[in-house]
């Protein structure tokens, strides 16, 4: 069985470097071209089935994909973006959440939620699709965040590997389960 992973395209905050978090911020433009692209390269891989987050950006991602070749959709809330809590809405930059994003074990104030939690999530995820769907080849559609998380479930990585890991909107990463 193929695991594929790919991030929403572009969203409005991130042309403004803005943590988008649970935020529920819409494709920009370009975003939504990137999406049909996607669409267009999903075409070389044989996918049965698309799970996507709910949060627009990256249900509007899948949307575009499934349309295209007519695959069955679905939408899991535990692909949804991390919980930031606080600093939503902040720069990326900001050094309160860059020293909060370095504590793999610590919650984002506010509500938020660790990367832990969000592991235990994804984690989960991961083993349910691996059990369900033994014969087809899945696409999911997340976030960066989630992206990280699901990297490191298939690839060890060292702390500073998993903080600085990074994905393009709409980069495919091919795993196997």
């Amino acid at each position: 069985m193929k695991f594929y992973v790919t991030r929403h395209g572009e969203a409005v905050w991130n042309v403004h470097n803005k943590i988008c978090g649970r935020t529920d911020v819409e494709l920009t433009d370009k975003g939504k071209e990137q999406a049909s692209q996607l669409a267009e390269r999903v075409g070389e891989y044989d996918i049965d089935l698309i799970i996507c987050s709910p949060l627009q950006r990256a249900h509007e991602t899948a949307k575009t994909v499934a349309d295209r070749w007519q695959i069955p959709l679905q939408i899991d809330e535990r692909l949804i973006e991390q919980n930031y809590g606080i600093f939503e809405g902040k720069d990326r930059q900001d050094e309160g959440f860059l020293a909060n994003k370095r504590q793999f074990a610590y919650r984002y104030p506010e509500g938020g939620e660790s990367m832990m939690q969000m592991a235990y999530r994804v984690y989960g995820f991961i083993e349910e699709v691996k059990k369900k769907y033994p014969d087809k080849n899945v696409l999911a559609v997340c976030h960066g965040g989630v992206c990280r998380i699901i990297r490191s479930y298939f690839a060890d990585m060292t702390n500073d590997e998993f903080f600085h890991y990074y994905k393009e909107n709409c980069q495919i990463e091919e795993y196997e389960l």
